[in-house]
């Protein structure tokens, strides 16, 4: 069977539409308490399925009555790849839930071709949903502070959160506070070819981010598709000056850098609230998943927690 799309050590996809996803090392289920803190998987909807990750800090006997503020995390992978059980992922959202001293929920959503967009759009909000109704019966989030919930993702998990808040703010049904946005590396797109992306050299990066772009919008859509193109989405003028405050990192080598910029030089032009852009010179795309130890991983961690803590 021939292969029509690949990521090479990733994703193959074959002519008859089947698609072989090559996985990394991975972090199982586990009742131990490591680094500071514990986790556990969850479902989210069976039926789908959707599953999660929580990760809860450990605290001390004293303050087992202070709230906890939320991060909501989406994986990145081109909505095709990835899960919070990748050991790079499950490190730094571990690390992170005893830096920011929050819960973090890292959401497992079904992912393309198979499930093409929105339905990853569908499934992270669908978690905001979850989290109003489990709080209720889950000791592990009994100090939740729906009032304190952000969101984040890095790559296509970022492009997600930005489409999540968008949802949740239009909800009149949905009991959580957004307070911010953390859009890590986000990736975007266009019809039109940035800069950056009709420089010499940029072939091979263009041609990988149109394969999943390809494998991920509707078909018949192109990358003027709103979850791309985050220029053509219906936005009201009070809607975006309801929007919560945002902070978009970008990582000095990475190809989607300009993309990121660019979507928060947006924001600005559209009068959203608070817009922080903070870059990672001399880093790559996600590295903070490849080197969840390393010396800008805890500085990333460090800036997300002080984001979150202003709020």
């Amino acid at each position: 069977m021939s292969i029509v799309a690949e990521a090479p050590g990733f994703l193959q996809v074959f002519a008859d539409g089947s698609v072989k996803r090559f996985v990394p090392e991975i972090v199982h289920p586990s009742s131990e308490s490591l680094n500071g803190y514990k986790f556990k998987d969850v479902n989210i909807d069976p039926s789908k399925p959707i599953t999660g990750r929580i990760f809860l800090p450990d605290t001390p006997p004293l303050a087992t009555s202070i709230d906890l503020p939320v991060l909501v995390y989406f994986h990145g992978g081109g909505f095709c790849i990835g899960s919070t059980t990748w050991l790079g992922y499950h490190h730094f959202l571990g690390d992170f839930s005893v830096a920011s001293q929050c819960i973090v929920i890292s959401v497992d959503y079904r992912l393309a071709p198979e499930n093409r967009l929105p339905i990853a759009y569908d499934d992270c909000y669908f978690s905001l949903e979850w989290l109003c109704y489990q709080v209720k019966c889950d000791p592990w989030l009994a100090q939740a502070d729906l009032h304190r919930v952000f969101l984040s993702g890095d790559s296509a998990g970022g492009n997600i959160a930005h489409q999540v808040g968008i949802r949740a703010l239009r909800s009149k049904a949905l009991d959580v506070k957004i307070k911010g946005l953390l859009l890590i590396h986000p990736y975007f797109g266009s019809e039109k070819r940035s800069q950056n992306e009709m420089a010499d050299g940029a072939s091979e990066d263009v041609a990988m981010n149109d394969m999943f772009w390809r494998l991920s919008i509707p078909v018949g859509s192109n990358r003027d598709y709103f979850g791309c193109n985050f220029e053509t989405q219906v936005i009201s003028k009070k809607e975006w000056s309801l929007f919560p405050a945002v902070v978009v990192y970008v990582a000095g080598l990475d190809f989607l850098k300009e993309r990121g910029i660019m979507y928060a030089e947006f924001l600005q032009d559209k009068g959203v609230k608070e817009v922080r852009l903070v870059e990672a010179k001399g880093e790559s795309h996600v590295y903070h998943v490849f080197y969840p130890e390393s010396q800008a991983t805890r500085l990333l961690q460090q800036q997300m927690a002080e984001f979150m803590k202003s709020y």
